[in-house]
């Protein structure tokens, strides 16, 4: 970072403004979004990433593809990163193929999808035309979706791995299903990631998916942080409670999210959303401070008795 140096006319200059100004803090749109080291590199990643699922299968609609590309805007505005979607999800990756062009800034883009197919031998095609539909070259994340067909299309996916067409492989789960088939896996396979549910309620995956990532040294997306929006419709109505103004919050989705990535097994949370209003109260939880171990108790707790 460059060193800003201020001769004595300077400083009395910058005093005067402040004095009439008042001081200014940096805007959430201002401030770099909180990271977390991707564990199998050190690379560091967004901690809040944007899913696809429902959002972005919008197929051709001009006024829906219009707002995808406003949310994507404030997406990357706000420092975004990963973007997760999957060929199960109808049209999203094609709806991503259209919008990112739009954009006139995508650097910090994470691309991740999924294979989804029974057919080992189709997983090179999907993967293909995924990539065709993205419109990217090479994705940065590339997982098995729902452990379906796993054993090989993880074969495929370490082979794209040691030849240098996807930098990182996963697999996933969704909605607290066959964790222990996934505790396997962990325990056997070279993954870098695992995508899993995890938010205030479903917290399963503390006994022990989410101790074995940190010993196992796999980074963990968070998916279903709002439980689609049951979580979010369950607060309506409910002030945020004190503890909110102690992390930064200023809506439940901040609260919510930032339950999620305090944990420290948790690399990334994933939330959904077909409103830009709705992206910049998700993106504004990228920052501190976080909620320590006894405040994310207490907002358990206090959730629960809503």
């Amino acid at each position: 970072m460059a060193k800003i140096t201020l001769n004595r006319r300077g400083f009395l200059q910058l005093a005067a403004v402040t004095a009439i100004a008042g001081p200014r803090w940096a805007t959430a749109s201002e401030r770099l979004p909180l990271t977390k080291p991707i564990p199998a590199s050190g690379e560091p990643l967004p901690v809040i990433g944007m899913g696809t699922w429902i959002t972005f299968n919008v197929g051709d609609d001009p006024a829906a593809l219009a707002i995808r590309t406003e949310i994507l805007r404030a997406f990357f505005a706000a420092g975004g990163g990963m973007i997760d979607s999957s060929p199960m999800y109808g049209s999203a990756e094609a709806v991503l193929g259209r919008v990112l062009p739009r954009l006139d800034d995508t650097q910090g883009l994470f691309a991740a999808t999924k294979v989804w197919t029974s057919s080992g031998p189709a997983g090179p095609i999907e993967i293909a035309e995924s990539s065709r539909l993205w419109g990217v070259e090479r994705f940065d994340l590339l997982q098995i979706h729902n452990l379906l067909a796993w054993q090989a299309h993880l074969e495929t996916l370490k082979q794209m791995k040691a030849e240098g067409s996807v930098r990182y492989i996963g697999i996933t789960t969704s909605h607290g299903r066959r964790h222990r088939e996934l505790e396997q896996i962990m325990r056997d396979e070279p993954i870098d990631f695992v995508q899993l549910t995890y938010n205030i309620v479903d917290r399963e995956a503390e006994q022990r998916l989410l101790p074995l990532a940190q010993e196992r040294r796999i980074a963990v997306i968070a998916n279903r942080p709002f439980q689609g929006k049951a979580l979010i419709h369950r607060v309506e109505g409910h002030p945020l409670p004190g503890w909110a103004a102690e992390i930064g919050c200023e809506h439940w989705a901040q609260a919510l999210l930032k339950f999620i990535v305090a944990h420290p097994a948790i690399t990334c949370a994933i939330p959904a959303t077909s409103q830009v209003a709705h992206m910049r109260e998700n993106m504004a939880a990228a920052s501190e401070p976080l909620p320590d171990k006894a405040l994310r108790q207490r907002m358990a707790q206090d959730f629960a008795a809503l």
